[in-house]
């Protein structure tokens, strides 16, 4: 959507240096509200790729395994909300987030901490719940662990800038 987190487009570039002030992200950034980006559920930022990358010399996981994985998953979404009317994680309403997105002691200081170090606002913290709640189920765990809720909060990137 927003393509770059700078006019330059190195922001997060590891071999471009970014040139752009501080002023300058931000009026960038605020061409997106804040409302706006909290309806995404994930925010990426995407470096460049490098030729191995590209030239398949790298191995990564295949894809009928990660198929698998998000089949399992969708599996075990969809018997958890058989009685609630809805079919996935980004589905729940608030009420169906404390219901089953809950957290160990440990998982509610880490959210806390990025709801109020990081700025987020009440919307996004239901959204970082359901990412740990789909990353969980990606793994096969019932419970949503505290690495589940620092993955989903990594995901929430254009809200830190």
């Amino acid at each position: 959507m927003i393509g770059y987190a700078c006019p330059c487009g190195f922001l997060t570039d590891a071999k471009k240096a970014c040139h752009c002030t501080p002023p300058m992200v931000q009026k960038y950034l605020s061409r997106v509200s804040g409302p706006l980006l909290d309806r995404i559920d994930i925010h990426l930022e995407v470096s460049g790729v490098n030729y191995k990358d590209l030239s398949g010399e790298i191995i990564e996981e295949k894809s009928d395994i990660i198929k698998e994985r998000v089949q399992k998953a969708r599996e075990i979404q969809l018997k958890r909300f058989k009685d609630d009317q809805i079919f996935s994680n980004s589905n729940m309403n608030h009420r169906l987030v404390r219901k089953y997105c809950g957290l160990d002691k440990p998982g509610r200081e880490l959210l806390k901490t990025a709801i109020t170090e990081l700025g987020f606002s009440a919307r996004c913290y239901d959204k970082i719940l359901k990412l740990s709640r789909t990353i969980a189920d990606l793994e096969g765990k019932e419970r949503i662990d505290p690495n589940h809720v620092s993955e989903a909060i990594q995901y929430r990137s254009l809200d830190r800038l």
